[in-house]
């Protein structure tokens, strides 16, 4: 299919896989296939010296099956081009190494696992990397005039749900010669479009929302051809490409993420109305609410507003244990972006691996509760967070001498 400008997302979702099966089919099957054979050696030639895209060895991503959904991922990201990997950390990783040898400056919270990479690993390897706290220019400034190649962030920020503006650190990056990446995992493309607001390179979790159903582990990075070729030959030796098997599976997930992201959206939306100014909610964190301070930003930048939202419960990591306890339709489970609701502490899973004055120091309190609204019922999520939420703040009145109700 020819991609037009004109195409919406769903529609671009459907058909963004311009190859098509031998015999037909409208979508391409898993070729559970390691190795493929060639007529003459004039015709492997062409393959290995990059002068046609073929099918030639899957452990280099040369599959029909990652060849269909790399070209769905590109089309849905408006991409020239997209690249599918074994696991979200095996894109972040590979784009890292890739294009991160100048230095690297991280704005804000990211993903925990993200952090470790960030902070451990690659300094060990020599790759120099500077934390920010959020994006403010100054600090930026100086870090790109002393050199620094990549500027990384996400947004909506993990689990804080924080924004960056992605155009203005695009901006500020490139007139230093710098590249920007962006970790759109919780937006999704359909929410948002980095490229299009001046980022070089997005990257995602495939795992999560554009996986949709917790049963494959993926991850992609898109952006233009020139962009995405030195991570080739990192992704070929270090064997991140995706499986084919997964792959498949993906490409299916992918057909239907413009109709998920819409419940997602508006249920989260439906849920964040409901509980702000709950008694035992300090705050309600999501883009959409007029209270959030980035929510003028976020009408700017994005077209929907997510899935994701964190509460900030009163009495500390106990009292927020207590309610995820207390919870049955929300799952208590890492990972985010199903069908199916889940509930997180970040101080016990996604941000574990920080100390609790790294957490303070990001905003990220023992009394966070991140949730991931699945496509259940909003009135029975509604239901079952309320009773939760209520049984806690019966318990605190309990406890201060005033009998509950």
């Amino acid at each position: 299919m020819s991609q037009s400008p004109h195409f919406g997302p769903a529609t671009r979702a459907i058909h963004g896989q311009r190859q098509r099966d031998t015999f037909g089919s409208p979508h391409m099957p898993i070729y559970d296939t390691t190795t493929f054979a060639f007529p003459d050696t004039a015709t492997l030639l062409e393959v290995t010296e990059g002068r046609r895209q073929a099918p030639l060895y899957t452990r280099y991503g040369h599959n029909p099956t990652l060849f269909a959904l790399e070209e769905t991922l590109a089309a849905l990201e408006e991409a020239e081009a997209a690249w599918a990997f074994s696991s979200g950390m095996g894109a972040i990783s590979t784009l890292f190494l890739a294009h991160g040898r100048r230095g690297i400056a991280c704005l804000g919270e990211v993903y925990g696992g993200t952090l470790s990479l960030l902070e451990q690993q690659l300094p060990a390897l020599g790759i120099e990397t500077h934390l920010l706290e959020g994006y403010k220019p100054e600090p930026l400034e100086r870090l790109l005039a002393s050199g620094v190649g990549l500027v990384y962030l996400e947004t909506p920020t993990n689990p804080t749900l924080r924004l960056i503006d992605i155009a203005a650190v695009a901006d500020q990056a490139h007139r230093h010669g710098a590249l920007v990446a962006v970790d759109g995992t919780f937006a999704t493309p359909i929410n948002q479009r980095p490229l299009a607001l001046g980022a070089d390179l997005v990257v995602h979790s495939a795992t999560k929302y554009l996986g949709g159903h917790s049963d494959l582990t993926a991850g992609a990075v898109m952006g233009s051809a020139e962009m995405l070729a030195p991570l080739w030959h990192w992704r070929q030796n270090l064997g991140t490409a995706l499986s084919p098997q997964a792959a498949s599976l993906l490409s299916r997930s992918l057909r239907t993420l413009p109709l998920r992201m819409q419940r997602h959206n508006a249920s989260a939306q439906a849920i964040a109305e409901s509980l702000r100014g709950h008694p035992a909610i300090e705050r309600v964190l999501y883009p959409g609410l007029d209270s959030h301070p980035g929510h003028a930003l976020a009408q700017r930048q994005m077209s929907g507003f997510g899935g994701m939202l964190t509460l900030e419960l009163a009495g500390g990591r106990e009292a927020a244990a207590r309610v995820a306890d207390r919870l049955s339709l929300f799952a208590l489970a890492p990972s985010l972006g199903g069908v199916e609701s889940l509930v997180s502490q970040p101080c016990a899973t996604s941000h574990a691996d920080l100390t609790p004055e790294e957490r303070a120091r990001r905003g990220i309190g023992d009394g966070m509760l991140r949730l991931s609204v699945g496509l259940e019922e909003v009135e029975d999520l509604l239901a079952d967070l309320h009773q939760a939420l209520d049984a806690k703040e019966a318990g605190r009145r309990g406890a201060s001498g005033t009998p509950p109700p």
